[in-house]
Parts: C-alpha cells; sequence; structure tokens
C-alpha cells in the first residue's frame, strides 16, 4: 500500500546573521534530516520539547516552508521541488490548524468569510449564496451554530474559534491535516472537546493527521503512531501502545517519566531528572545529539551518531544501546 506522505531525510536549516547586510555565520538545523510516513486516516504524533523542530518539520512538510534538503511525495508523487502554481492541486489537499486560535483568524473578516476563503482562492465556481450554505454546512458539522457566520472573531471564545479554523481546514476536502499544536493554547476541558471533534471527522472523512504537540496525554489519546523528536532529529518512531509502555529511546524514557499521565504502571515509572540545557541547534553535538544529557552515554555516543533503525517489529530507535538486536527497557539497560 502506497502511504498517503513519504518523508523522507527531510532537512530545514535557516541562515544565522549578525545583521542583514553581514556574512552567513552559521546555520540553525530545525530539522536535520527526518523520515517518516502517514497512511490514509491515520495519526502521526509528532512530540519532544520546545525548539526540537516539530512545528517547522510540520510547516515544511506542507511546503510552507521551503526544504533545504530531503524529499516529500503525496500519494507517491514528490512534490518536494514543485513551483508555487504547480503546487495548486496539492494545497487543496494538504490544510493545516494553527496553535493560536486568536492570532491564526483576520479579525477584520467575518467568521463565515474566512471559512470561505479557500474556495474563492482556488477557484470554486459556485456562486456566493452556495457557498454560504457549504459554509453553513461546516459550522454545523464542527459544532457551531450557522446563524453566527456573520460574527466576526472577537466575538467568539477560543475553543469556538478554534472550531472555525478547523471549518477552514475541512472548506477543501483535504486529505492530509497537519495539527500545530491545536489545543495547546485552550483549556483542559475544552482541550478534549476539539481533541474528540478531530477524532469524530477523522472517522468521517478518512482524514489523515499529523499531530504535533508536546502533551503526551493528548497524543496518546488521538495518536495511531508516535515520533519523538530532538535537537532536530527524530530519535523514536511506534504505535503508541509500544512507546508508552515500552520505550527505546532514553529521551523518551525521561519524556514519559515527567509527564503526568494517569495509566497502569505509570505509578511505578522511575522519575528521571535530566541534566543539563537542550544543546544550540546552531552547534548541535557531534554523535547522538543527545549524549550531552543521556545517563546511558558511551565513549561512542559522542563520536558516533547512531542510525534509526527498527529495534522491534514496528518500533525505530536511534541508540547505540540495541547494537546487539534486543529491545529491553531502559530502566534495566547497564
Amino acid at each position: 500500500m502506497t502511504a498517503l506522505i513519504e518523508v523522507q531525510d527531510l532537512k530545514k536549516h535557516f541562515p544565522v546573521q549578525k545583521s542583514s547586510f553581514s556574512r552567513v555565520s552559521g546555520q540553525v538545523r530545525a530539522v536535520d534530516g527526518v523520515s517518516f510516513h502517514i497512511n490514509a486516516g491515520e495519526t502521526l504524533g509528532l512530540v519532544g520539547e520546545s525548539g526540537c523542530g516539530k512545528s517547522t518539520a510540520g510547516r515544511t512538510l506542507l511546503k510552507l516552508l521551503e526544504p533545504t534538503g530531503g524529499s516529500i511525495k503525496v500519494s507517491g508523487t514528490d512534490i518536494t521541488n514543485l513551483d508555487r502554481e504547480a503546487m495548486r492541486p496539492y494545497r487543496r489537499r494538504m490544510q493545516m490548524i494553527y496553535q493560536d486560535p486568536y492570532a491564526s483568524l483576520n479579525p477584520r473578516m467575518s467568521v463565515g468569510d474566512i471559512v470561505s476563503e479557500p474556495l474563492v482562492i482556488h477557484g470554486d465556481t459556485s456562486s456566493r449564496a452556495e457557498r454560504r450554505e457549504k459554509v453553513a454546512t461546516l459550522f454545523e458539522r464542527v459544532g457551531l451554530r450557522p446563524r453566527l457566520m456573520d460574527s466576526y472573531p472577537h466575538e467568539f471564545s477560543g475553543g469556538q474559534r478554534q472550531r472555525i479554523g478547523i471549518a477552514r481546514a475541512l472548506a477543501l476536502g483535504p486529505e492530509l491535516i497537519v495539527g500545530d499544536e491545536p489545543v495547546s493554547a485552550l483549556d483542559v476541558s475544552i482541550q478534549a472537546q476539539i481533541v474528540n471533534l478531530m477524532m469524530d471527522l477523522q472517522e468521517e472523512f478518512n482524514l489523515s493527521y499529523l499531530f504535533v504537540a508536546h502533551d503526551l496525554a493528548v497524543v496518546e489519546h488521538i495518536s495511531h503512531r508516535v515520533a519523538v523528536m530532538y535537537l532536530g532529529r527524530i530519535v523514536e518512531m511506534t504505535d503508541k501502545t509500544s512507546l508508552f509502555e515500552m520505550p527505546l529511546h532514553p529521551y523518551t524514557e525521561a519524556l514519559l517519566s515527567a509527564a503526568p499521565i494517569a495509566r497502569s504502571g505509570a505509578r511505578n515509572r522511575r522519575r528521571i531528572i535530566l541534566t543539563g540545557d537542550v544543546p544550540s541547534p546552531i552547534s548541535p553535538p557531534t554523535g547522538c545529539h543527545f549524549h550531552t544529557r543521556c545517563p546511558y552515554a558511551t565513549a561512542r555516543c559522542k563520536a558516533e551518531a547512531p542510525a534509526l533503525r527498527e529495534v522491534a517489529p514496528g518500533h525505530v530507535a536511534a541508540c547505540h544501546l540495541h547494537d546487539n538486536g534486543v529491545a529491553f527497557p531502559l530502566g534495566q539497560a547497564a
């Protein structure tokens, strides 16, 4: 089966300049060679600390940012080097839900016009009345009253604004939606409503999601598979059950130990306190990027970057600890 999305060795580097007229003095390696796929109807959760590059990876996947290297395929077609005009058909198939429901809506437009704007931009031939009918249907589907279509964003709560953002993302009938921390700015009770709405919409429209988040409880609830990023690289990826029950990378183990997740076995998980700060993506450490904070680091970790490889069936990790090919709980590693 061909995956809907295939990303191979994707990179996004940003030049560093002291001023607008100075030479480039370095590169911020925000995304430094990530590979993953997303199947139709599947949610891939992408997690990691702030600044690890997960949001940049989502935006680069949609080509809102031009990739520095690697490839992006949609249904087997490479879109990496397509220009703006050639990308238009793919824009309909891939949409985004933004993190901030306050900043992502134009305050000078009615919410009905905001949701219908993608239709206008992509040359929908419907009359204005027909577009309003489509928007009314979308409002109902995301739990909003159609009579509110002529209102403005400031008249809505944060949760309602995010529902408007979801309706806008659905307007063109996409196959993939990238959610860039779509519930992190909302109250906990509202987060649950939005996540459940997204899951209902996924089932109804066979949507695929790249769900970018730092809240592991939310990721566990919505995702089918989870990829863990650290300093621009994916260090572990597997189905959510395997990841939460038996993490195979020291960074994932540390993340889970710090998360207040109410689940069986969570109370027995030992607490891991990482020392030191996250290194700069301008000058990442040699070898394994995590070795400066890893409690299991060896001399080899400092000198040689581990490959992301299959350690257990369907479970990949980038860690030299697993070179013997045996998967084991890291808490028992020597």
